[in-house]
């Protein structure tokens, strides 16, 4: 029984590495079961045995790529208190990330349309858990947040996003330094803090 049930592991296992491959290679929207089946070296039934369907196959995929890729950690961002900062920190981690995962990240981020909305959801939560981290800071509990505008989360979110690093470090041709500087000064351009640093700097200068 324990190596009939190491082999299902490992048939598990192998599938999973497959759905990763072809995710991180040719794209999602190329990787129907019966591929992953083929790349595999198993049945199409075998695939299904294991995974009840392809949204079970993309979360498994998704937990395998992540914990030999583990993102950058978001709490530790909230322990610092002011929010240049930790955004400054923030983006340098999360921006040399997608940098030295881009290969892979570019076929899952372009073929997003075509995901599951379940795998969606969970990319989805994962990025608003960032941003917010980046925004609120040290706050955790909604009732200990304070005010935050619409405006304040959706640059946050925008910033942490895939696609914008993207745009501006292979399409701009930005390098890192000057991205997290757009980062940062766009952030604080739309918060509180930042605005409230920039009355003070013209103050000074007056």
């Amino acid at each position: 029984m324990g190596r009939r049930a190491e082999r299902v592991d490992e048939t598990r296992e192998r599938i999973t590495e497959a759905a990763v491959r072809l995710h991180t290679t040719v794209g999602p929207s190329r990787a129907s079961i019966a591929a992953i089946a083929e790349a595999a070296g198993v049945t199409r039934l075998t695939v299904y045995r294991h995974f009840a369907d392809l949204d079970a196959v993309y979360l498994a995929c998704m937990a395998h790529w992540a914990a030999r890729h583990p993102r950058p950690d978001a709490e530790a961002w909230r322990a610092i208190t002011d929010l240049e900062p930790r955004a400054r920190r923030a983006f340098e981690e999360l921006y040399g990330w997608f940098g030295e995962h881009t290969d892979e990240l570019d076929p899952i981020n372009r073929d997003l349309a075509v995901m599951p909305a379940s795998a969606r959801a969970r990319r989805e939560a994962g990025s608003r858990a960032q941003a917010d981290a980046i925004a609120y800071g040290p706050a955790r509990a909604a009732t200990d947040r304070g005010p935050r505008s619409r405006l304040d989360l959706a640059v946050a979110r925008h910033l942490v996003d895939y696609a914008t690093w993207r745009s501006l470090a292979l399409d701009q041709g930005l390098g890192e330094g000057e991205l997290v500087e757009v980062a940062v000064r766009m952030l604080l351009s739309v918060t509180p803090e930042g605005r409230a640093r920039g009355d003070r700097g013209g103050e000074t200068s007056t």
